[in-house]
């Protein structure tokens, strides 16, 4: 039978898949029974699979290549500690500089996932899992942002601010701009005043006459990464590509806002997972301009070779500011300096690490607190104090002496970073005064 043209999978389809795929039903088999083709039953497991790290009887997760022959012993400082090796602690990777992720090899061949897989049980490896239940709300919330948002790409973004911004700091408001600019702009004034509110120009809010004295709407469009940037950039084609290159390191990156509104400033952070050591730059506008400038600044410090050798792959969110990745990628040449893929939409978990570090930079720039007063150097001076600070993670040692050790002393020092003594650190807002 041929496919349903134009219908999208049920809930009852979707249990219906997983209940094959706990059966062993080929793909087939799965299209054949629900009249759909073997590409959409496909398409449907890749892209709605979770991942998770659960163990099995009688071991817990570990997916360390080394962890049956593994003989390490007291790599963190924990006094209490009674395991026999540090392979049955969870911590172990997280320490353990000889730690190598193991892939299973059944999961790049169909069916792609665990569910009816006879080792399971016993499996301590990572695994892929088609839920039915899950699988519906993620392609809910997929179609729900995919009709939602400022669907616009970072060239137009810049030609439209090109013509507005000048006139909005003259004093003009978007429905003027809008009526006597239209054969330029082909926009409504609408769409003006939503690129607006989402920081896409170099004005805000703030910068409107009438706009800061209304009411604010109770929704407000959220900017997203325009389509076309994401293609082949997705979180399931990020841990392809790690499947085939395991060794990669992942720098993960991130926009820290201090107070919401027009006219304030924000942070682009960048954190290295390994050695939990984080960077820092203060921009004036959460645009994709700020954040590429932030990134020439990086190249022109160290150069193509140390850049190329921290900076192998990028992970990021959806924001529009970094709705440029090409320009960070390559160079003018064509040469390719990093690689940068985007986490699923609604999924800050899949880049938790640098979610966790901010805790730290929110201690000493609280949220809601605005960053207009700081300087570049005052983030830098804080940014010091907090990869000086030691981390039961590490061993007791600190995110700079493990950045150090794996890059060598030079390269922080290129990046403005310097070791702080640590009687001298301060993690509260009286640091920088």
């Amino acid at each position: 039978m041929k496919e349903k043209k134009y219908s999208r999978l049920t809930l009852a389809e979707r249990r219906y898949i997983e209940n094959a795929l706990k059966a062993n039903v080929s793909f087939k088999g799965i299209a054949s029974n629900l009249s759909r083709s073997k590409d959409t039953i496909s398409r449907e497991i890749l892209r709605n699979s979770i991942f998770r790290k659960t163990g099995g009887f009688g071991s817990q997760f570990n997916d360390c290549l080394h962890r049956t022959s593994c003989k390490e012993e007291f790599l963190c400082d924990k006094d209490d500690c009674r395991r026999t090796f540090c392979k049955g602690c969870i911590l172990c990777a997280a320490v353990c500089m000889k730690y190598e992720k193991e892939y299973c090899f059944l999961l790049k061949k169909p069916p792609y996932v665990c569910n009816g897989c006879e080792k399971r049980k016993k499996c301590s490896l990572e695994k892929a899992i088609y839920n039915a239940v899950q699988a519906d709300k993620t392609a809910n919330k997929i179609l729900h942002e995919s009709r939602s948002g400022l669907n616009i790409d970072q060239a137009e973004i810049e030609r439209l601010s090109s013509i507005v911004t000048p006139l909005i700091k003259k004093g003009q408001s978007p429905w003027h701009i809008a009526n006597t600019q239209k054969d330029l702009l082909m926009v409504s004034d609408k769409t003006l005043y939503a690129y607006i509110a989402a920081n896409l120009f170099e004005v805000s809010n703030i910068d409107l006459l009438r706009k800061v004295k209304m009411k604010p709407r109770r929704t407000k469009p959220q900017p997203k990464i325009e389509k076309a940037c994401r293609e082949g950039r997705t979180y399931r084609e990020f841990l392809s590509y790690l499947e085939e290159y395991p060794d990669t390191a992942v720098v993960q990156m991130d926009t820290v806002i201090g107070k919401k509104g027009g006219g304030e400033k924000c942070l682009l952070t960048i954190h290295f997972p390994a050695s939990q050591f984080m960077l820092a730059f203060l921009r004036n506008a959460n645009t994709a301009k700020s954040v590429v400038e932030a990134f020439g600044w990086i190249k022109q410090k160290l150069g193509y070779n140390r850049f190329e050798e921290i900076f192998p792959l990028i992970l990021t969110d959806n924001g529009s500011e970094f709705s440029n990745p090409s320009v960070i990628e390559f160079d003018e040449d064509g040469r390719r300096w990093t690689q940068i893929f985007y986490c699923d939409p609604n999924s800050s978990w899949q880049k938790g690490s640098i979610e966790a570090n901010h805790r730290l930079l929110r201690m000493v720039f609280p949220s809601g607190k605005s960053l207009n007063d700081f300087s570049q150097n005052d983030i830098n001076l804080a940014i010091s104090h907090i990869n000086s600070y030691a981390r039961k993670s590490l061993g007791g040692l600190s995110p700079l002496n493990v950045f150090s050790r794996l890059n060598g002393n030079k390269m922080a020092k290129l990046l403005e970073v310097r070791l702080i003594e640590s009687s001298e650190i301060n993690l509260t807002p009286s640091l920088i005064k």
